[in-house]
């Protein structure tokens, strides 16, 4: 028999395996501190559960995260990790720290089936979807390899108790104030493993981040979109990218099946059960592509009587990529006018891309350990002509 990775386990999970070891349910509330809280992978070390406990677990489950391969840091701090999740797949976890928050940046797919046509990861194509443990275990492998770094003591640097664990006895501070599955891959196409990883990551036992800190963006699946609502509401972030079909289209492919009327209405619904009054759009700026004055008197349009906030995303280039970045300038101007509109905007600092890190660039050395881009670069490309702004 196979043994059970307890990462993949959220609270419910958890207590009905201790159940079937005959163990009473606090049990699971205690496997889920030592394991999430501090970071324990050994049995023996878990000083205050039952030693028949202890003896039960041993070749029935492990605590197993995804393998390192290499960590780089960039020079503004920015740290990613390319981590082995079995066979040839391997994903990236990228740490952004800041003044006020230090976030984690996290994947859900090896490799992604959506291929925007900005993003480096979607031309690696799609292996797999990650398991619970897997998605989780990025956040685990992070939170406590940094609070090894710089001690335990060290660790409260984020003093704000930020979560709902805020005062709960034995609480360690933590390093990771803020999560985000904008890894590779999109997270609402690995639902079920994806929203019990979520679980975890509110879960006072475990990380207890606020639902307002934990954000997950999609390229708009409209029905995952609504269950997210009911099942586990995040705060939500839709790459946008274009203020009509026709461009949406081209840029993000996923659009052909769920067009931007549809969207709008699932992000007005999902504003209900939100844990924040505003949608976050992502809009990544490309030169002559969907950054002139008429386009964003459009997205004006698109988001009319929508609570929302812009987040503009200087492209990042990676080789062979077809577009180019729009010029600061351009970007800027951009967001004054939705600015002026009332539409809350920043402009998104580019960070760790010198280490490949920055957003749409998540592929890296993957590419070659899942062969899928050489398998790609065989084929020949199909031409996709791009309508360019006026």
């Amino acid at each position: 028999m196979n043994a059970v990775n307890l990462l993949d386990l959220d609270g419910p999970a958890l207590e009905a395996m201790v159940a079937s070891l005959g163990e009473r349910p606090f049990r699971a509330r205690q496997l889920k501190r030592w394991i999430h809280r501090h970071g324990a992978a050994d049995f023996d070390a878990m000083t205050d559960l039952a030693r028949s406990l202890r003896q039960k677990l041993q070749g029935r489950a492990v605590v197993t995260p995804p393998t390192v391969i290499s960590h780089s840091t960039a020079p503004d701090s920015t740290r990613k990790w390319l981590l082995s999740v079995g066979g040839k797949d391997a994903v990236e976890a990228v740490y952004i720290p800041e003044a006020d928050r230090a976030t984690l940046c996290i994947s859900t797919q090896a490799g992604c089936a959506v291929n925007c046509l900005f993003c480096s990861t979607g031309k690696q194509g799609f292996s797999r979807n990650l398991t619970t443990g897997e998605i989780v275990g990025q956040l685990w492998l992070a939170e406590h390899g940094l609070r090894r770094e710089v001690g335990v003591q060290a660790a409260s640097m984020q003093p704000d108790g930020v979560g709902s664990g805020g005062a709960a006895a034995g609480r360690v501070e933590r390093i990771i104030s803020n999560v985000v599955l904008m890894g590779m891959g999109e997270p609402l196409q690995n639902y079920d493993a994806v929203v019990p990883a979520l679980r975890l990551m509110l879960d006072d036992d475990a990380y207890g981040l606020s639902r307002r800190r934990v954000t997950l963006s999609t390229a708009g699946m409209v029905p995952q979109i609504d269950r997210l609502a009911q099942d586990c509401p995040v705060a939500l972030a839709v790459s946008l990218h274009a203020p009509d079909d026709a461009l949406r289209d081209t840029l993000v492919p996923l659009n052909r099946k769920y067009p931007l009327r549809d969207l709008m209405a699932a992000c007005r619904r999902y504003l209900r059960s939100a844990p924040r009054n505003f949608i976050t759009f992502e809009y990544v700026m490309l030169d002559g592509v969907n950054d002139s004055d008429r386009q964003a008197r459009q997205l004006i349009g698109l988001v009319d009587g929508l609570p929302c906030k812009f987040n503009l995303i200087p492209f990042n280039p990676f080789p062979g990529a077809t577009v180019r970045r729009s010029p600061l300038e351009r970007i800027q101007e951009f967001a004054v006018r939705l600015t002026a509109a009332g539409i809350v905007t920043t402009i998104r600092r580019t960070r760790g891309d010198q280490i490949d890190a920055a957003c749409g660039q998540l592929a890296g050395t993957v590419d070659d350990r899942t062969g899928i881009g050489r398998r790609s670069a065989a084929t020949p490309a199909r031409s996709v002509p791009l309508r360019v702004a006026p």
